[in-house]
């Protein structure tokens, strides 16, 4: 892949990339808690309605909603979206879908003595949510919103389907230009590597954060957790050959 291709088409490709996944996962964590809320209200109707949602998205396919967005919707309605607008409606709307679950699951799992205190203060229900059960539920949510996010990023290479001229379709066009496949896939799996990497590294800060603000103690990584026995094997060694010299002395 020559320099200008590189600079000229990836580049600017890579970070479409970037915006179409934070523009999208904006949207969906907005409708993940609106729908994931309403799934818990005490009107059965409130959580008909959102529980419809949530089996429509989950049923359809996101690339065949997106090319709804990009080519019925207009002809049905008489608006045209710009592709990367379809496309991150298309994608905000169904992750968000998935992402309601997880704040309909978390916020289940809060215990239900919890919402019992929260009664016997008098509190109302949007103040127990607010003030009990969202605080307890969100360490629990980060996770499995991180692999939603990265489920997501992956899902931006759709938008390349409807013209948008993410690092997907850069990399197509990148090919087609140099006819050179092995270097523009490589480059391209790279690159969704490293961003994966940084938004995870990213999430995990949020979880410890989230951890902290209620006392836990965030577990460590496989690598901390190895370097940490290791530095306490050490310790302990030291702490042994010490005694033993202070026997004989």
């Amino acid at each position: 892949m020559s320099s200008g291709i590189f600079t000229e088409w990836f580049l600017p490709g890579v970070w479409i990339t970037i915006q179409v996944t934070l523009y999208s996962a904006a949207l969906a964590g907005a409708v993940a808690f609106v729908v994931g809320i309403a799934r818990t209200h005490d009107l059965w109707i409130v959580r008909f309605l959102a529980g419809t949602y949530f089996e429509i998205f989950r049923g359809t396919s996101a690339l065949i909603f997106m090319l709804w967005m990009a080519f019925a919707f207009p002809l049905m309605f008489g608006w045209q979206f710009v592709p990367m607008a379809a496309g991150v409606v298309a994608l905000g709307l169904t992750y968000g879908a998935y992402g309601s679950e997880i704040v309909r699951g978390s916020l289940a799992a809060v215990a239900a003595g919890q919402r019992e205190a929260g009664i016997a203060l008098s509190f109302t229900k949007g103040q127990r949510l607010r003030r009990i059960e969202l605080p307890q539920a969100w360490p629990e949510m980060v996770p499995p919103f991180n692999n939603l996010l990265i489920e997501l990023l992956k899902g931006t290479a759709l938008v390349s389907v409807i013209s948008v001229a993410d690092m997907t379709f850069a990399g197509n066009l990148s090919r087609l230009a140099s006819n050179e496949s092995a270097p523009a896939y490589t480059l391209l799996l790279f690159s969704y590597f490293v961003i994966a990497f940084v938004l995870t590294r990213g999430m995990r800060l949020v979880e410890r954060r989230a951890k902290a603000g209620l006392g836990q103690t965030p577990k460590k990584g496989a690598l901390s957790e190895l370097f940490t026995r290791k530095l306490d094997a050490e310790g302990e060694s030291a702490q042994a050959k010490t005694g033993t010299a202070g026997g004989l002395g």
